[in-house]
This record gives structure tokens, C-alpha cells and sequence, in this order.
């Protein structure tokens, strides 16, 4: 007999013997529909978190004072975990989780730094423990970029979505950018509409999900008629700077502007009507107006000359730099700490902030330039081009620039997507 001769007759013994069962309502196997299924899963008092926000002037155990903690020592754990809880700053978030039944609070999470997570838990005996956690983040490469109407930040703005950038973030990429370009562009009158820039950034995205800005690798501003590329090169030693096109140093002898201003409200002039006396007379810098508390960086390298109350220029620092140049910073709110006559400040170095003190109708900075004690537009003054590299890193450096270069231009303005590293 074959094979597909016996088949046939054992399917139909199978079916006879099957359809004798069903007759009886019996079966040798059990039914899917008579297994037991388990009850569903209810939590009916799961623990429940809590979100507080550490307010301006309070201390962390006074945060924790009033989410109900006791016994526990904020110093001695704090110092396990490396954390000063004094440099912790207003506006940080604490998560507590109270437990059901008690909703006494036995974890606080928070996050000191974007590296590290730190987290207090009660044990079983009442006390305290406490453990940092790291942070983990994965870089990423995005280029930005738009057409500029208004100002860099608007253009940035516009452009950028909030899930590629936050609001915070991009003000801080807008802030890098211009602290790129400090040297060579003064954001307050050569940025006219038309111009637009482009720039190659790390993007960070923690494994929660949280973006931020890492670091500038390359930047091209379109200023006018002029093109003002930037590129990140770092040497042997972990130092890295920006260089343009040619391999030389963006950063000069001065910066062109000493603070973030929102326009100015006084130029260099012989002859100009004082605001306050009513008399016309010399106005020998310029008036940067700024929001007061605004910070004010010296320009250059230099040894502070004076720095208290300077008549009409209220709260006043001097600096004395080389080449017979000094600088001065007036009607300051306050002058940095511990800055006096002696004191070598180095560039871009913060030695007061914006205010109004001495004769001024309002919040802005004086500044001056003076060479061998004569007054000079500090507009006018044209600073030494960076140092070039040495011949020795111009291949290394061509190399990375011609890298970065293509990122730059690899999609029109106005895009912000990933690129390959």
C-alpha cells in the first residue's frame, strides 16, 4: 500500500473519533475556554512622586525640611557623593517618592551637573544612604543655519526646532557663536539683513531624553561682502582654537565689543550735548546700552589701574595694556571681587557689571580706548591679525578643515539635521 493510500484512511478514523466526542459534549484534552485566566493586576495604592523646586536663597535641607524628611544628615551625605550643596543653585528640581500607606518620603533624585545624578534613599532602619549615578550622553553632529532679518538669534530661532534645540540651548549656541566671531565682528551694527551664517555643532542627548549643545567645531558668517569662516583645532596638549580658512588665530590683541549691548546710545564724538550737565562738550568712547547687572569683560590682557569711584564715570575700572594702551570701563553697577590696582586680568575676563552710577541717565557701559593717553574711536582700531599655526600642524589642520568645510556646505541654510562623523 503507498503512502498517500494509508494517509487517507487514518484523517478520516481522526475525524470520526472527533466527531463522536463533540456528540457528547466530552473532550480528552482541556478546552481553551475552561482555563483559568488570572486576575487582572491592580496597584491600589502605588507610591506617588512629588516634584519640588529648590527656591532662590533657601538651602537644600530646608527643601527637604519641607518635604517631610527626617534624619537625615544633607552634609555627611552630601560629602560621600563629592557634592557641595552650597554651589547647588535656585531652580533645580527634587523628585520625592513617598510611599503608600506612610507617603513618608524614602527617595530624593536630583541633578546637580548634567553629568551626574545624585539620589538619597532611606534603608530599612530609618537611616540614609546616599549614591551618585553618571549620566550618559551620545553625541551627535548637526549642522544649523539661516538667512539673518533681524538678529542672530531671531534667524537661530526661527530656524531651529525645539526638539533638535531647547530655548535655553540655543540662546546658548547663539552666545558661542558670537564669542567665536568676538574679534572680528561687532554684532551690535555689522550684522544687516540679508547676511546669514552656518555652523557645525555636538549635539548631547542624554539617555532620559534630554538635549543640549555641546561644542562650535566650525561656523561661517556671511557678513555683507565678507565671509568669515571658523574652524576648531586642537593641539597635542587637549587645547583647542579657532583658526580661519588660513590657519590663523581668530583671537586678537582686543575684542571688538566688551559687552553684550543692545544698541548704542552714545558715539565718539568732540562735540556732544551731556545728557545730564546740559553742556556740549567732548565724549571721548562709547555707550554701550545694556540691561544693569549685564557683564562687562576687559578687552584685552592688561594690569587693572583703577578700579573704585571715578567721579562721573561712577564705578570705574582702568587697564593698562601693552603698546601704551589703556582701556576704561564706567558708570559700572559693581565692580568683580576682589579685583584692584595690581591685578592682571586676562581677556574676556568679567570686571564688572552694566549700571548706572555717576553722571548717567541709564543702564550702559562706558568704554574707552586710549593710546599714549590720547582718546581713540575704539571702532576704529583695527587689531592684529591671530597668530598663524606652525608649519608643523598646517597638515592636520587642512585636513580637519577641509572636513568641517564640507559639512558647512552640505545643505542649503536653514537646515539643522544629522550628519556623519
Amino acid at each position: 500500500m503507498s503512502r498517500r493510500s494509508f494517509q487517507l484512511p487514518l484523517a478520516l478514523a481522526v475525524l470520526g473519533v472527533a466527531a463522536a466526542f463533540a456528540a457528547r459534549g466530552e473532550w480528552p484534552w482541556t478546552r481553551l475556554s475552561d482555563v483559568p485566566t488570572a486576575r487582572p493586576i491592580v496597584v491600589s495604592n502605588p507610591f506617588r512622586i512629588v516634584r519640588d523646586t529648590l527656591r532662590s536663597g533657601e538651602s537644600v535641607s530646608s527643601l527637604l525640611a519641607r518635604q517631610g524628611v527626617v534624619g537625615m544628615n544633607v552634609a555627611a551625605l552630601a560629602s560621600a557623593v563629592s557634592l557641595d550643596p552650597r554651589r547647588i543653585q535656585a531652580g533645580l528640581e527634587f523628585l520625592v517618592r513617598r510611599e503608600p500607606g506612610t507617603d513618608q518620603p524614602t527617595h530624593i533624585e536630583f541633578r546637580p551637573s548634567p553629568e551626574q545624578r545624585v539620589r538619597f534613599v532611606r534603608t530599612s532602619s530609618g537611616s540614609w544612604r546616599g549614591e551618585a549615578l553618571p549620566v550618559h550622553w551620545a553625541t551627535d553632529t548637526i549642522r544649523v543655519g539661516a538667512g539673518i532679518e533681524t538678529n542672530l538669534y531671531a534667524a537661530l530661532d526661527r530656524e531651529v526646532s525645539e526638539a533638535t534645540l531647547d530655548h535655553n540651548e540655543r540662546i546658548r549656541l547663539v552666545n558661542e557663536l558670537a564669542d567665536v566671531n568676538e574679534w572680528t565682528v561687532d554684532f551690535s551694527r555689522d550684522i544687516q539683513p540679508g547676511d546669514r551664517f552656518a555652523a557645525v555643532v555636538e549635539r548631547l542627548v542624554s539617555e532620559e531624553g534630554d538635549i543640549r549643545f555641546g561644542r562650535i567645531l566650525a561656523s561661517e558668517l556671511v557678513v555683507g561682502d565678507r565671509t568669515l569662516s571658523a574652524f576648531r583645532f586642537g593641539n597635542t596638549a587637549g587645547q583647542s582654537a579657532f583658526y580661519d580658512s588660513e590657519g590663523k588665530a581668530l583671537k586678537r590683541a582686543f575684542l571688538a565689543t566688551p559687552v553684550e549691548f543692545r544698541y548704542i546710545s552714545s558715539g565718539f564724538s568732540r562735540s556732544r550735548l551731556h545728557p545730564v550737565l546740559g553742556i556740549s562738550r567732548r565724549h571721548e568712547g562709547i555707550d554701550y546700552a545694556a540691561t544693569t547687572g549685564t557683564p562687562v569683560r576687559v578687552a584685552a590682557d592688561g594690569t587693572v589701574l583703577r578700579a573704585g569711584y571715578g567721579g562721573g564715570y561712577g564705578n570705574l575700572v582702568e587697564v593698562r595694556h601693552r603698546d601704551g594702551i589703556t582701556t576704561r570701563y564706567g558708570h559700572l553697577s559693581r565692580i568683580a571681587v576682589g579685583l584692584r590696582p595690581g591685578m592682571h586680568v586676562t581677556q574676556g575676563q568679567v570686571i564688572g557689571r552694566v549700571g548706572a552710577t555717576g553722571l548717567a541717565t541709564g543702564p550702559h557701559l562706558h568704554y574707552e580706548f586710549r593710546v599714549d593717553g590720547k582718546a581713540r574711536d575704539p571702532r576704529s582700531i583695527k587689531s592684529e591679525p591671530g597668530a598663524p599655526l606652525p608649519a608643523s600642524a598646517l597638515d592636520g589642520f587642512r585636513t580637519q578643515r577641509d572636513v568641517l568645510a564640507q559639512l558647512l556646505g552640505r545643505r542649503s541654510p536653514g537646515a539643522a539635521s544629522p550628519l556623519a562623523e
